[in-house]
């Protein structure tokens, strides 16, 4: 193992595939908190779903046997809220969404309008109706901007696949010939802010990520050194398929321990 990867001062890590899947923890996660912590590191969980808030994900690690506080964890739902903030401080928004994306909007003073709102923000939601449906569709074609918290067509549950923003979204595209705006990874916004958010600088940073197509090309767009891990979506097999590579490729979390050790 390289040198430069011990010396990196700060890891942003992709959760489910890497941290878990589903309610059940992957070999090795405890021990990568663990060694974050007794070494000091900055360290931060960038995940592209919407729907929980940084305190629901902290419990639910909590629930699994491993702490770490709300502010080590970052959604696309507080990259969407950082980023229309920055656009257009102050304005309003029809949101499709959970508690996760309202929540990070509201702590950014954005407000919720069903009128005259100067964007449709759509993210992973279970409360998805066509009357909501509708209103989305009407308020895109009297000049609303169409925003989605991440690009991702589906996501990993106990119970199997099911869909995500970019499923959720495509009506409302279909409907009114208007390409949405996505926020989450693989957009370089999101890999920015979150090494801004850990006050690093991107040669000190490594991104860990399960999923070439996301967290791979996020940290290479974002000039932030990767960590491929197979312990999720992409296989040793499936890496050829990419025009770019991660700089490392780990089984999981227990061998970068290990080889951190």
């Amino acid at each position: 193992m390289p040198e430069e990867l011990k010396n990196k001062t700060a890891f942003i890590s992709d959760m489910d595939g890497v941290i878990y899947h589903g309610n059940n923890l992957l070999p090795g996660a405890a021990d990568f908190v663990r060694m974050l912590e007794k070494r000091r590191l900055k360290y931060l969980f960038l995940t592209n779903s919407s729907e929980r808030t940084p305190r629901e994900l902290a419990e639910k690690l909590s629930r699994l046997g491993v702490d770490v506080a709300p502010e080590h964890f970052y959604t696309s739902a507080l990259a969407t809220a950082d980023f229309l903030s920055r656009q257009k401080p102050g304005c309003s928004v029809f949101a499709i969404g959970e508690a996760g994306l309202t929540n990070a909007l509201y702590e950014k003073g954005i407000s919720m309008n069903d009128i005259d709102p100067d964007y449709v923000v759509i993210g992973e939601t279970r409360s998805y109706s066509f009357e909501r449906l509708e209103k989305a569709v009407h308020l895109v074609l009297k000049g609303a901007k169409l925003i989605g918290t991440n690009p991702d067509l589906t996501g990993p549950t106990e119970k199997g696949i099911v869909p995500a923003t970019g499923a959720l979204i495509s009506p409302i595209e279909l409907s009114t010939g208007k390409k949405g705006y996505f926020i989450g990874k693989p957009n370089p916004f999101m890999m920015r802010r979150a090494v801004k958010f850990l006050n690093a600088m991107s040669r000190e940073t490594v991104i860990i990520g399960d999923r070439m197509d996301t967290d791979i090309i996020a940290g290479v767009e974002a000039e932030v050194d990767t960590v491929l891990v197979l312990s999720g979506v992409t296989k040793q097999e499936d890496i050829g398929n990419f025009a770019y590579s991660p700089k490392y490729i780990m089984s999981g979390l227990a061998e970068l321990v290990e080889k951190l050790s």
